[in-house]
């Protein structure tokens, strides 16, 4: 899908984005469970078929959506993507990243992510929206790979020490979760003993997304904002995984997942 320079194919896209939906200072992008939450966030004033860049696959996973929307959200020019491409159906990371590299180089400067995730507390149950503090890259792939990025020297790297903007975590309240977000390949849930590993690494979340678009995104000067809901407990914690359970769960909390969202594009 972005055989060639994928920063180029990203730029080619992001003018695309800028004409038929206008500016944006904020791109959010909903993951599984989070496909209705969009309608809550505010007016929308335009729409396009994500699958029209020329980057984006169609979906193929129930629960994504495949719309990019201009959203006034209270006020903020807000850019929402409704779906996402995964490791796991068989996509190279740069086609993993490409919407949230076109919508920062569109002019997004904050990115807020979200996800469907198991926990492994068992204090931190369904339909919690737990904020990403921190991630733990284990999908064997990373954006940063390939072909020289564009800029100047030193921008073949980038720090991730401050990933996830501890601006933005404080503006999701003082009640907040937070936990550390394990990224994996997927598509097959994690055995037990893999989640005991996890635990003994310091995760507090396991998923198959968002950790190779929040590196995306800092490497283009991106403030990043990630939460995950919570839509089972993870493997050996709980009874058998089912992704209908994921779906439910997004359906249960939509009220108050749009309203934490609010929080964070108000103060982006």
């Amino acid at each position: 899908m972005t055989n060639g320079d994928p920063y180029a194919l990203a730029r080619s896209d992001a003018d695309l984005l800028r004409d038929r939906l206008g500016e944006h200072t904020v791109a959010v992008v909903l993951g599984s469970g989070w496909a209705g939450v969009g309608a809550g966030l505010g007016d929308v004033r335009a729409d396009m078929a994500m699958s029209d860049l020329a980057g984006v696959p169609a979906p193929t996973v129930a629960g994504h959506g495949g719309t990019a929307s201009s959203v006034d959200v209270g006020g903020v020019r807000t850019l929402v993507l409704a779906g996402r491409s995964h490791l796991y159906e068989g996509h190279p990371p740069s086609t993993v990243v490409h919407a949230v590299r076109s919508a920062v180089l569109a002019g997004c400067t904050t990115v807020c992510l979200t996800n469907a995730a198991g926990s492994l507390r068992p204090d931190v149950g369904v339909g919690t929206p737990v904020v990403i503090a921190d991630h733990l890259n284990l999908t064997g792939a990373n954006p940063m790979c390939g072909p020289e990025p564009p800029g100047p020297p030193g921008s073949r790297f980038t720090d991730l020490t401050r990933l996830y903007s501890p601006r933005l975590r404080e503006a999701a309240g003082p009640d907040r979760v937070e936990g550390v977000y394990a990224g994996l390949l997927g598509g097959s849930y994690e055995t037990p003993a893999e989640i005991r590993m996890l635990r003994t690494l310091g995760a507090d979340l396991v998923g198959m997304s968002t950790v190779l678009e929040a590196i995306a995104a800092q490497h283009l000067g991106a403030e990043v904002f990630g939460v995950s809901l919570v839509t089972n407990l993870a493997a050996g914690l709980a009874a058998e995984i089912d992704h209908g359970e994921v779906l439910a769960a997004g359906a249960a909390a939509q009220d108050r997942l749009a309203d934490l969202l609010r929080r964070v594009v108000a103060a982006a």
